[in-house]
């Protein structure tokens, strides 16, 4: 499906994205001129090879970065005249991430990690820790809520950082690199929760990878090189 073939309006949109750094005396384009819409409960493939734009989107779709040039959209509504307060409101509420590197915080326990977003958006500690539980069986790691991150093996750190990713309801999950350095068993348990949360509770996924496993569960697969999609599936 190509962008903007549904008929309900996307939940969010990159439009005419440029990003640039500058390195040493000169300028690189990270992206140049990417529009890209994301419908609701869709599973999106982001692919390219190193260095082709594909963090840079994410970075730029998930309100983490400011675009040099053009807009992102997020159900309708531009974000460019939002003021950090209200973008950082969005991020809590609306997306959740993913990293590669799982992003957990070291000195929080599992439960911990998954109630922190809830806790930033006032959900007293009892629900959030409830409901962090809750969301740890969900991923399968009942028995690991009080366990640090450093004590859990790479796949469980990714189940925790998916279960932190959803706990605030969010409409769209968008994800960097998520099978990176895990197994084939693992990898293909991590695609398995991500695509049930994305048919069972309708959350689009926006998942950037060069990995071809993630590719097999795409409902639709945009390929960047040199910081333009060049294929669409």
């Amino acid at each position: 499906m190509e962008a903007g073939d549904s008929a309900e309006a996307p939940i969010l949109e990159g439009q005419g994205l440029v990003r640039t750094y500058r390195l040493g005396s000169d300028w690189v384009f990270a992206l140049r001129g990417v529009d890209v819409a994301i419908a609701r409960g869709e599973f999106v493939v982001v692919q390219g090879p190193s260095g082709s734009g594909k963090t840079t989107l994410i970075n730029l779709l998930g309100l983490l970065d400011h675009p040099d040039a053009g807009d992102v959209r997020l159900d309708g509504r531009s974000v460019s005249g939002m003021n950090d307060d209200a973008l950082a409101d969005a991020r809590r509420d609306r997306i959740g991430f993913v990293f590669q590197s799982f992003s957990l915080v070291p000195v929080f326990t599992a439960e911990e990690n998954v109630a922190y977003p809830m806790a930033l958006r006032g959900v007293p500690e009892a629900e959030s820790r409830s409901r962090a539980r809750a969301l740890l069986a969900s991923v399968g790691l009942e028995d690991r809520a009080a366990v640090r991150p450093d004590l859990l093996s790479g796949g469980e750190r990714q189940r925790v950082a998916i279960a932190r990713a959803i706990a605030n309801g969010p409409e769209v999950v968008l994800a960097d690199e998520p099978t990176a350095n895990l197994d084939s068993g693992t990898a293909a348990g991590i695609l398995d929760l991500m695509r049930d949360l994305n048919t069972g509770r309708r959350v689009s996924f926006v998942v950037a990878t060069h990995d071809p496993r993630v590719a097999e569960r795409a409902g639709r697969i945009l390929t960047l090189r040199d910081g333009q999609f060049v294929d669409r599936a």
